[in-house]
Parts: C-alpha cells; structure tokens; sequence
C-alpha cells in the first residue's frame, strides 16, 4: 500500500498468473483486508511477468469433479462480488494476456487500463464449456451483443478492439501502464473516499436494477464536513478569480 492507493499483484509468472486455488486463497485474503483499510481510496489489480493473468490453470482440470469445478466457480463468482463490493474504486492495469478468468478478473474491477501489448479472450468454448463465472458482470461492461460474441467465438481480440467495446477505457504505450495506471489512480484518490464509494454503490445498484439511492447519499455526503470544506474552498477559488 502506498498512501491512498493498494496495488493487487497477481504472482505466478512463471504460468503467466493463471487462477488455481492458491490463487484463489491469496486474493480472498487480500479483499478481507481492503474491506478494513479505512486510508485506502483505490486499488489497482496487476499481473507480475508477461501477461496479467491467462486464465484458470488447466493443469487442475483434469483431476477436479463436477461438483469441485461448482465449487470453484462459485468461489471465483464470489470474489468477482468481492471486488464490486469494495468500498474503493479498483482499476485492473492490463498487459499481454487476459484469458478466460483473467478477461473476467478484469471486466470484475471499476476501469480498466490496457498496454498496446493486451488481449482479452474468453477460449472456454473451444474447450467445450461456456465461461463459469463472471458472465453477468460481462454484459453490464460491454452489453449483451459484444459479450455474445467473445463467449460464443471464443476469439481473442486487442487493446484497440476492446477499447471500441467499452472494455477497457484507456490505451497506453508498451512501457507505460504502471505510470499511467498510477495517474489515473491518483486521479481518483484526489476526491474524498465517501463520496467515491457512494457513487460506485449507486451505479452497482441501479446497474442490477435496484434504485441507486444517490439522493440520499447525496444530501447526506453533501452536508457533511469534508464536503462543505471543499465547497467552501471551490466558492473562495471562485471569488478570487473573479475579484
């Protein structure tokens, strides 16, 4: 952690960090300790090595029951809830490859950032299985139609592409993304945290179809301190200039 901002790290570069139980562990206990870190506005998800994260790990399909690979599923659909619920906003920063879970790991955080060198796929249909997790969160990101379409063709596409689709919303360089990722989170951490896990409530309610609440968050974050200083600090900024 570094102030305002947490950084995530997928670490197992050596299998491009593809999702075992591990894995599964290690991110768990990490969202337990965001839930409590009062001082941290934003989060950003990374990927250590070449790629952000290929997908699950197929060497532990072959050894794992229908009812174990339920299981997993469901704890995987849990932690992509996880993340939706966290009081900060998180941003996934991408490069090389985002496969099958790692796509939906990423499509799971608040923004997405990718590097020239990114590509997001979901191949679980070559393998004869749909997607087990993360399909809803999917369709709220890129809508129904672009998620049909990288579900049911299993292609990959690039940085460019998912750009156009809404799945990412910024492109940088090769070499760039910790740099740029790092600004855009500073961007956010500049606003005060309540005001930020309001509006990200909001949005996550009236996306599943449920009023947002925001009219009552807003007259209650807009009364309280932090805000009348800033507003009070805006409406002094706005004297002198015109003084």
């Amino acid at each position: 952690m570094d102030g305002a901002i947490a950084r995530l790290t997928l670490e197992r570069p050596e299998a491009l960090n593809a999702l075992n139980r591990s894995m599964a562990q290690a991110i768990e206990s990490c969202l337990t300790r965001l839930e409590a870190a009062a001082d941290v506005t934003v989060v950003i998800v990374a990927g250590s090595g070449r790629s952000f994260c290929a997908g699950a790990d197929i060497s532990e399909m072959p050894t794992v029951s229908p009812a174990e690979a339920e299981a997993g599923a469901e704890r995987w659909q849990r932690i992509v809830a996880g993340f939706a619920a966290l009081p900060q906003v998180t941003i996934a920063a991408v490069h090389g490859h985002a496969l099958g879970g790692g796509c939906m790991l990423a499509a799971a955080q608040d923004l997405r950032i990718a590097d020239a060198s990114a590509r997001f796929g979901l191949p679980e249909v070559s393998l004869g299985f749909p997607p087990g997790w993360g399909i809803a969160r999917l369709v709220d990101v890129i809508g129904g139609a672009h998620a049909r379409d990288l579900i049911l063709t299993g292609r990959t596409i690039g940085a460019e592409e998912a750009f156009r689709l809404g799945l990412v919303v910024r492109i940088v360089p090769a070499g760039a993304l910790d740099a740029a990722a790092t600004e855009l989170a500073q961007q956010v951490a500049a606003h005060p945290r309540g005001g930020l896990a309001a509006a990200k409530s909001a949005i996550a309610e009236i996306r599943a179809g449920r009023p947002g609440g925001e009219t009552r968050s807003f007259a209650a974050l807009r009364t309280d301190r932090a805000a009348q200083e800033r507003i009070a600090g805006f409406l002094e900024r706005k004297r002198t200039r015109t003084s």
